[in-house]
């Protein structure tokens, strides 16, 4: 085992990671989406405006051309309208920032527990990789300072980090009690409700998510019931211009659509 203390481990993957976000690459990639209603795969681009995407198929099944066809306007809508793709962006971009202040928050939030070693796969890390394992759980001196940070005080689990490049390759983790979010008026989340994200190298040294899970039941806003099953998995990563536009994304989008759509039956290569 290193002879660093776990917590130095999650501190220097906490500070790769936030580097890993300043880089300029952009990828053109595949998001199949599972949900109990179905499956969605979808087509995305990164852009220097937000993230472009087009529907290629539902269940495994190509678009009918009027399905394809209102992909492509809902597209142009949105690339030919600045005061919604602003809106987008500002999304994302709040999204972004929840997930910097929970990454920020791990060597805070939980004590850490050296478990082994692991051997990487494709998608979790890389194969053949060893990977570092460290068990958590909570730290009860850790006060989470808003609603973003509270949902990490009910939860234990694992994490993978490759000691080479401190890349964290997966997190596992499970609430072991109800949190409750917004003082208990807003609503809680259940005990044993779990998420997972899995990283990997795609091309060349460039680490990407390539699988995330997500299952939670609760309660918003005390009456409205909240379920959220689903596991997305990113495939099929190629490089794209770094200052691509959202408009330009989406004529790539729509020509590469023919090719990706025949294969979306035959699932991630």
């Amino acid at each position: 085992m290193p002879s660093v203390p776990p917590v130095e481990i999650i501190r220097r993957a906490v500070q790769a990671e936030a580097d890993a976000q300043k880089s300029s690459a952009k990828y053109m990639f595949r998001d199949l989406k599972q949900t109990p209603q179905g499956s969605q795969t979808r087509l995305m681009a990164e852009t220097v405006n937000a993230m472009a995407a087009i529907t290629i198929a539902y269940n495994n099944k190509p678009l009918t051309a009027e399905q394809r066809q209102a992909e492509i306007d809902r597209l142009h809508r949105l690339a030919n309208s600045p005061d919604d793709l602003r809106r987008k962006q500002k999304r994302e971009a709040d999204d972004a920032d929840r997930t910097n202040r929970i990454m920020k928050a791990l060597p805070f939030a939980f004590l850490y527990q050296y478990a082994g070693t692991q051997t990487g796969t494709r998608g979790i890390g890389a194969p053949e990789m060893l990977l570092l394992k460290l068990n958590f759980r909570p730290n009860p001196d850790y006060d989470p300072p808003s609603a973003v940070e509270r949902v990490l005080v009910g939860m234990e689990g694992y994490v993978l980090v490759d000691p080479a490049s401190y890349r964290i390759a997966k997190i596992d983790g499970t609430l072991t009690k109800d949190v409750g979010f917004g003082w208990g008026i807003l609503g809680h989340l259940d005990s044993g409700g779990r998420f997972v994200v899995e990283q990997g190298r795609v091309v060349r040294e460039t680490w990407e998510i390539t699988r995330m899970q997500l299952s939670f039941t609760g309660k918003i806003l005390l009456f409205k019931s909240l379920n959220i099953q689903s596991t997305e998995v990113f495939s099929d990563f190629q490089p794209v211009p770094h200052d691509l536009t959202f408009a330009q994304a989406v004529d790539m989008l729509v020509h590469g659509e023919a090719t990706f759509a025949e294969n979306a039956g035959a699932g991630n290569r």
